[in-house]
């Protein structure tokens, strides 16, 4: 995907399918084993570098993953992969650290109770070898901290342990047992200096000063930080600045604009709240900041629009600079049409020239420099519309699935029902349509790539493809839509995807 007037060599045809392949897990259930509420995994993120993957559950915590192959024969991964040196070992991760980053509160002014669960997770810029991310529940968002710290030990006692002291009780150990105030030990028989402890003459030739020694390092994860009270509504987004200054959190009728070291004040900079809420017709769903460019943000809504603003233009950006919407079809519209056009997510592309958006139905990619339409049109479940009803009736119809672009910008993510996720080619020509089971067999769900279904002019590259109607899968089993992958992350730099199947988070990689 060439902008503007690069030229670009002539292409060798799309990229072929990838062989995804089973990496790792975290927190796997056994069979039968019951999935705890809190346990359950509400966001995922990787860092700008791809070292470090984060993720929130429903139970306010933050956990966080390194990666351990980073390194091969003392060169750094990144490098080896500029110089084409090959590289067999697939990406792998291990347990880092884990903190409680939200506790549940109860706002009394509303008597409304706010769940500790983490809905977004953001990282941001490293400074001093120390890791620092934001997390937010539906009211507070929170700036973390993580870094290593020196654990401090006493090696060696004060008195020689051989020597007999105070009234002539003996020092049975070397390591020092809690002290209380003034020197004082909840010991008794341990109070090397009794009342009638007195100094021989010419004092004590053992006495010593005790060795601080720091042999050990723990990760400690403290919060800077606190942005709270700047939300009437639940916060659905939190997007950092690329100016590594400034970020934004979105709620359904308001974003805020923040500075992250002021957390007493943020401007508000989107306001879609009307002066009567009986004419409220839509409401914000998603919002992200331009990966380069620091004046620009876009967000979805309700209606199925993507707008784009200039913070450039005025200080309330109440006019958008681009709208982006997809005409509705003649004699399409139905009662469920509003409902699954929602968006429930959006990202830019790493060079910022597509944004990639979920609906209920399907994904959609957009070329901002293009706001006739999206430029590719991918169906997720199209199997699913017969069963509209019964999904509006169980309230599946308002899940809220995530997307995901991979770095070099030719593939697309997302997920569905029965643990499944579909990894699609966004590359001109390409019919790349793929289903994955969140399982140690992700390739179970075997599926032959589908052809374009339709195809409009060359100039727009629209694609509709992955229609697929498949009902049951591979082993008969009907699908099963208890069972959904909400959240997956795709590594910055690599073909790796990271998903959350209820409290187990899979790794892959092709």
């Amino acid at each position: 995907m060439n902008g503007g007037d690069e030229v670009a060599a002539a292409p060798a045809g799309p990229p072929q399918s990838l062989d995804w392949k089973f990496s790792q897990v975290f927190g796997e259930r056994t069979a039968g084993e019951e999935v705890q509420e809190v346990d359950i995994i509400s966001a995922i993120e990787f860092d700008k570098t791809g070292d470090h993957l984060a993720t929130g559950d429903r139970g306010g915590r933050v956990v966080l993953f390194e990666r351990t192959d980073t390194k091969d024969h003392g060169v750094p991964r990144r490098d080896l992969e500029r110089m084409e040196y090959p590289i067999g070992r697939h990406p792998e991760f291990r347990y880092k650290t884990e903190f409680q980053s939200h506790e549940p509160e109860f706002d009394y002014l509303k008597s409304l109770e706010i769940e500790e669960k983490i809905n977004k997770i953001r990282w941001c810029q490293t400074a001093n070898g120390a890791l620092f991310l934001l997390s937010t529940n539906d009211k507070t968002i929170k700036f973390w901290k993580v870094q290593e710290k020196k654990v401090k030990k006493i090696s060696d006692m004060n008195l020689d342990p051989s020597k007999a002291v105070g009234n002539g009780s003996i020092a049975s150990s070397s390591t020092p047992k809690l002290c209380l105030a003034n020197g004082g030990s909840p010991d008794r028989s341990y109070n090397y200096l009794g009342n009638d402890f007195s100094f021989p003459p010419g004092g004590l030739p053992s006495l010593r000063l005790p060795v601080v020694t720091s042999q050990e390092t723990n990760l400690v994860a403290r919060c800077r930080r606190v942005y709270a009270h700047a939300h009437d509504y639940h916060i659905n987004s939190v997007s950092n600045n690329s100016d590594g200054e400034t970020f934004i959190s979105a709620d359904d009728l308001r974003i805020n604009l923040w500075n992250l070291e002021i957390s007493n004040q943020s401007f508000n900079i989107v306001d879609v709240k009307p002066a009567n809420m009986e004419d409220l017709t839509e409401v914000i769903t998603s919002a992200e900041f331009h990966p380069t460019h620091c004046n620009t943000l876009a967000y979805s809504s309700s209606k199925g629009s993507i707008r784009v603003i200039d913070l450039r233009q005025s200080a309330l950006c109440d006019s958008h600079a681009k709208l982006f919407e997809e005409p509705e079809a003649p004699g399409s519209r139905s009662f469920f049409t509003e409902i699954i056009a929602s968006i429930s997510d959006i990202k830019f592309a790493r060079d910022g020239r597509y944004i990639l958006s979920r609906d209920y139905m399907t994904l959609k990619l957009w070329d901002i420099n293009m706001d006739s339409g999206p430029v590719a049109t991918f169906q997720v479940h199209e199997y699913l519309r017969p069963k509209l009803c019964d999904l509006y009736e169980n309230d599946s119809i308002f899940d809220k699935f995530e997307c995901c672009l991979s770095g070099d910008g030719l593939r697309v993510a997302t997920g569905s029902y029965s643990n499944l996720f579909r990894v699609f080619g966004c590359a001109p020509g390409s019919t790349e349509a793929t289903t994955l089971e969140a399982s140690k067999n992700p390739m179970r769900q075997v599926q032959t790539p589908s052809r374009p279904s339709r195809s409009l002019s060359s100039i727009t590259r629209v694609v509709r493809r992955g229609a697929e109607n498949p009902g049951v899968d591979a082993n008969g089993n009907a699908f099963d839509f208890t069972t959904k992958l909400l959240h997956l992350a795709w590594h910055p730099t690599e073909n790796s995807i990271a998903c959350a199947a209820a409290n187990s988070l899979y790794m892959y990689y092709a």
